[in-house]
């Protein structure tokens, strides 16, 4: 009964601090998705108590970081996601698209997502080998680079990226995963110097190929592969899926931003 009648608090930072409360009950959350400090609304958002119903609410609040805030809640559901994939907020379907949960249908629907990033955080962090396939025949080179990231391709797949015609996507592939020694073998050669140049300073090639790298005609190439230390930040890691954390500098203040 205390935190039912602190929601109702004159004071912001107790209104959010009650918003925040795991055991805030639901007659205490229920109004502060409605409260006009969006920061309220926010914490309401990433609190793993709040009911579905509260979180489909503040899903399409007018203010697009309370929206994502939802999307990293732990109780984020089927019913939920289906909503972020229906929504014209491009960021929203992105952190849709990276969710470890997300539905079989839902993942084919982005697959044809309009916007190239969300197509390339899909392929980065999908976990279903029919969307793989799918995105592996992307047009987009941005969105074949995300499945070249993704750890979870198989070797007949990384062979395709390795010969993928776009510099980018090979550079990325051999950055991110083992090959087989035929992949290793063609892209030793391959035409492009920031291809070998990934390669040399990649902790997923083996020492032999490093050593034939050494000798390469390019001396930034050579360099890099004599030069190259395990360990010493070489690598290019998959990004974890975003978490959307409005920046606090200048970002406390109360109102309600519209921008999509």
């Amino acid at each position: 009964m205390t935190l039912i009648d602190l929601a109702s608090d004159p004071s912001v930072l107790v209104r959010k601090a009650v918003a925040a409360r795991a055991d805030a009950p639901a007659q205490a959350l229920r109004p502060l998705t409605r409260d006009h400090d969006r920061q309220v609304r926010e914490a309401v958002a990433r609190n793993p108590s709040t009911s579905i119903a509260n979180l489909l609410r503040l899903v399409k609040d007018a203010d697009r970081w309370v929206r994502w805030a939802v999307a990293g809640n732990p109780a984020c559901d089927e019913s939920i996601r289906q909503v972020m994939s229906q929504t014209s907020d491009k960021e929203l379907r992105g952190l849709l698209a990276e969710s470890r949960e997300l539905e079989p249908e839902l993942a084919a629907k982005l697959i044809d997502d309009v916007s190239p990033e969300v197509r390339e955080r899909l392929a980065t962090h999908t976990h279903d080998p029919d969307v793989i396939n799918a995105l592996l025949a992307d047009r987009t080179a941005r969105v074949r680079k995300g499945v070249a990231r993704n750890p979870r391709t198989t070797a007949e797949q990384r062979s395709a990226l390795a010969a993928d015609p776009v510099v980018d996507v090979r550079a990325a592939l051999v950055r991110a995963v083992e090959l087989d020694e035929a992949d290793l073998a063609r892209l030793v050669d391959d035409r492009a110097v920031q291809v070998r140049l990934a390669m040399a300073t990649s902790e997923f090639v083996p020492p032999h190929i490093r050593q034939a790298l050494a000798r390469d005609a390019d001396e930034m190439v050579a360099s890099a592969a004599r030069d190259y230390r395990p360990g010493a930040g070489n690598a290019s890691a998959v990004r974890a899926p975003r978490i959307a954390h409005r920046p606090s500098a200048g970002a406390g203040r109360s109102g309600g931003s519209t921008a999509q």
